[in-house]
């Protein structure tokens, strides 16, 4: 069972859409050829839904469309910045740009037409509880299948940043608040799916935070300090831990692609042209110090 998981992160995502770029021109097929189940938080639900839609994009132009789109829709008029109060008082964006670039790059396609199976994690707050979007589910069933422009809407709907996704009954945000890495919910699924043979686990991260946050500088924040940096902790915490069990669970079965971000910005909604630039320029330092574990996955994934 060939598995890849794409972690959650913004404008981030520009990260592992190159990296799938670098993985498709070394092994010669598009990703949805090489992989079994394919699974996406957020920015990495988008970039899933976008590889595995019917006449799926190659990935380079999946990833051209994150610097293009990515400027529109981590824009803010005037009036949404006064109205938003930096993301304290009503959503940080209006959702209108990202639906648009949804609906132009995914248009009327089905999540029961994606291939390879796909899982999509969320969190619907009407429930509540986590909910996953599922190519199984929705082969097997018309209520479960959704457009994947509303799969990819509902998976990205970061708390302060866009509106939740209302769906029927369900009230759906972004499902990085508990699976910003969905690496072991991808695992349970090809257990799940499975035959009880070997599981090889491809993980993408989107960047790695390096801002530290010292004793001195938080023991006196209260709800309006931690209102934004929670979240960072909830995403970077849940993702590392994911990290570790993987690790122990699959062994050489498993590949972590990561970078810190050492120059670029970790905000998930810096899509200013230098961050872009720098966005880039760590996907390609992170492609050449992994040149041969990307030769290794290939190797895994096509024999």
């Amino acid at each position: 069972m060939r598995v890849l998981a794409i972690d959650g992160g913004g404008i981030r995502g520009l990260i592992p859409a190159l990296v799938l770029a670098e993985l498709e021109e070394r092994a010669a097929r598009p990703v949805h050829e090489l992989f079994d189940l394919m699974a996406g938080t957020s920015t990495g639900g988008i970039l899933v839904c976008s590889l595995c839609a019917p006449d799926a994009l190659p990935a380079r132009e999946v990833a051209a469309i994150y610097e293009e789109e990515g400027p529109r829709i981590f824009d803010r008029s005037l009036a949404q910045r006064i109205r938003s109060a930096d993301g304290l008082l009503d959503e940080k964006y209006d959702d209108a740009a990202l639906d648009r670039a949804l609906e132009r790059f995914l248009g009327n396609k089905r999540l029961a037409q994606a291939r390879p199976e796909l899982i999509v994690p969320a969190y619907d707050t009407a429930a509540p509880g986590p909910f996953f979007f599922k190519t199984m589910n929705a082969r097997g069933s018309a209520s479960e299948d959704f457009a994947l422009s509303e799969v990819a809407r509902a998976t990205s709907a970061a708390p302060t940043y866009f509106e939740p996704l209302e769906l029927g009954e369900r009230a759906l945000i972004d499902g990085g608040v508990f699976a910003v890495n969905p690496g072991m919910s991808a695992f349970a699924e090809a257990l799940r799916m499975g035959d009880g043979g070997d599981v090889v686990l491809v993980s993408l991260g989107t960047g790695e935070r390096t801002r530290r946050r010292s004793f001195d500088e938080i023991k006196d924040w209260g709800l309006v300090e931690w209102a934004r940096p929670i979240l960072d902790v909830v995403f970077d915490g849940s993702s590392d831990a994911v990290d570790y069990q993987l690790r122990h669970a699959l062994g050489e079965g498993y590949w972590r692609f990561q970078i810190e971000l050492t120059r670029a910005s970790d905000d998930l909604d810096d899509a200013s042209e230098r961050n872009l630039r720098l966005l880039r320029e760590h996907a390609e330092e992170l492609i050449e110090a992994r040149a041969s574990d990307l030769d290794a996955v290939v190797a895994a994934l096509i024999r």
